[in-house]
C-alpha cells in the first residue's frame, strides 16, 4: 500500500501509506473545548463562495485538528475542494470486468511446510510476476489477532480529539504519531482518510509508546506479521529459484512501518479518493483488511477489487523488490476508493531493511541475470526513498535507477 519516507540529515523516519503526499503534523494540544465550534466554522467557511484556494482550505482544516473523521463528525454534506481529484483518478472500473476478468490470486497456505511446499512456491512466483499482488490464507496468524487489531485501530481513531493529541508531533524521529490525509503540503488534492503510523526501524520499540487503548493488540499483531514476514522471505526466495535464506542473509526485510488507516464514510466519494494510486517503495507490503472493501490493483488499464476475505492477508510486492529481481516480480498500482458506507480500516506493515543497512547496496541479484543485462544500477534506501519523496508516487521511483544503454 504506501509509505512515505521523511530524512533529516542521516535520520529517516517510516511514517505511512499516502505515496505523493508530504504530510504536515500538529504537535499541539487541541483546545477541546472550541473543537466543535471551530470545525462547524471551518466548513461554513469552506462552502461558501465558488473560487476556493486551496491552500488556505487545507491550513483552515488543519487548525481544527480534527482530521477527516472531524469533518464527518460536524456533519459535512459536501467534502472541501482540497480533498476533490481530477475525474480520471476516481474513475471506477465496471463489476463486471473487475470481477470476471481480474481475479486477485487466493493462496493457500496449507501444508506448505511439507508436501503442499513446491505448490504453494509456484502460485507466489506466478502471481509475483503476473500481479504482484496476492492473497494469502491459511497462514497461521489467527483471525482473532487480525480482528482485534483492527478493531483496535477503530477505538483508537473514534476516541474524543483530546484523547488523541498527544500523537501529533513534526518530529521526524518520534516512532508514533498521528496524521491526517487532508493536511499536505503539496499542489495535491488531500485524501479521505486518517493514520496513525508506528515506525519499527531502529527495531523493537517499548510497548509504552504505543496508544494505551489499543496496546496489547498491537504487540501481538506486530509479533505474527514479523513471523510470516519470514515465512513469506523463505518462500519469495524459492520463487525466484534461490535458496530458502537468500532473502533473509541479504537483510532487505529486517524492519517494519505501520499505518493503522482509517477511512470514514464520505459525502461525495465520486469526488475524492482514499488512497490515490501508487506503487510501495518498500521490499514487501502485508496488509489486514475490514470487510468494507475498497482496495483495487491496477492491471491490464482496468481497476480490479481485492474483495475482503475473512482470515485473509493481502501480500504486495514493493518498488525495492522489483528492483533487485529487475522486473522479474512487479510492483503495481494499487490505491482505495472513497465510499459512503464506513468507516473502513486497514493495517499495513512495509518492510524494509534496517536502520543500520540504510546505506548498504541493493542491486539486482546477480544469480537471476543468466544471459540478461542488468535494468537498475544499486542503490541505497536513503538514495532510494530520497528518490520516492522527490517523485511522488505518479511517477515510477525505479525509474532513476535504470542502466543506461550506449545507443
Amino acid at each position: 500500500m504506501f509509505i512515505e519516507m521523511i530524512m533529516e540529515n542521516e535520520s529517516m523516519d517510516l511514517i505511512s501509506p499516502f505515496r505523493n503526499h508530504k504530510l504536515y503534523f500538529c504537535n499541539q494540544k487541541l483546545a477541546s473545548s472550541s473543537d466543535s465550534a471551530n470545525m462547524e466554522g471551518t466548513i461554513s467557511n469552506l462552502e461558501e463562495g465558488s473560487n476556493h484556494d486551496i491552500d488556505k482550505e487545507e491550513k483552515a482544516i488543519d487548525a481544527t485538528k480534527a482530521g477527516v473523521k472531524g469533518l464527518v463528525d460536524s456533519g459535512v454534506t459536501r467534502i472541501p475542494r482540497c480533498f476533490v481529484h481530477p475525474p480520471e483518478n476516481v474513475l471506477k472500473s465496471s463489476s463486471k470486468s473487475s470481477k470476471i476478468s481480474h481475479q486477485v490470486p487466493i493462496i493457500d497456505f496449507e501444508g506448505f511446510e511439507s508436501c503442499q511446499r513446491s505448490e504453494v512456491v509456484n502460485e507466489i512466483r506466478k502471481a509475483s510476476e503476473e500481479w504482484g499482488f496476492f492473497q494469502i490464507i491459511n497462514h497461521g496468524t489467527p483471525v482473532a489477532v487480525m480482528d482485534e487489531m483492527l478493531a483496535g485501530v477503530k477505538r483508537f481513531h473514534e476516541q474524543p480529539q483530546e484523547a488523541k493529541a498527544e500523537l501529533y508531533s513534526r518530529n521526524p524521529k518520534q516512532k508514533v504519531k498521528l496524521f491526517y490525509g487532508g493536511v499536505v503540503l503539496t499542489k495535491e488534492s488531500a485524501v479521505w482518510r486518517d493514520t496513525v503510523a508506528i515506525n519499527f526501524q531502529d527495531g523493537e520499540l517499548d510497548p509504552e509508546l504505543y496508544p494505551e487503548i489499543l496496546r496489547e493488540e498491537l504487540s501481538e499483531y506486530t509479533k505474527h506479521m514479523t513471523k510470516i514476514s519470514k515465512t513469506l522471505s523463505e518462500l519469495l526466495s524459492e520463487a525466484l529459484g534461490l535458496r530458502c535464506d537468500y532473502l533473509s542473509n541479504i537483510e532487505c526485510m529486517d524492519t517494519q512501518a505501520l499505518a493503522c488507516n482509517y477511512y470514514p464514510v464520505c459525502p461525495q466519494p465520486d469526488l475524492t479518493v482514499g488512497t490515490t494510486k501508487h506503487t510501495d517503495p518498500s521490499f514487501l507490503t502485508i496488509l489486514v483488511q475490514d470487510n468494507m472493501g475498497g482496495l483495487q490493483v491496477h492491471r491490464q488499464n482496468q481497476w480490479a477489487d481485492v474483495p475482503p476475505l475473512q482470515g485473509a492477508l493481502v501480500v504486495n510486492i514493493g518498488d525495492f523488490m522489483q528492483l533487485i529481481t529487475n522486473d522479474k516480480f512487479r510492483s503495481v498500482e494499487h490505491r482505495v476508493l472513497a465510499q459512503e458506507v464506513g468507516p473502513r480500516t486497514s493495517v499495513a506493515s512495509f518492510f524494509f531493511p534496517g536502520a543500520a543497512n540504510k546505506f548498504k547496496p541493493y542491486g539486482v541479484i546477480k544469480e537471476l541475470l543468466s544471459d540478461d543485462t542488468p535494468i537498475y544500477r544499486a542503490t541505497h534506501l536513503a538514495e532510494f526513498m530520497g528518490q520516492y519523496m522527490s517523485t511522488g508516487s505518479s511517477i515510477s521511483v525505479r525509474s532513476p535507477f535504470k542502466v543506461t544503454r550506449p545507443c
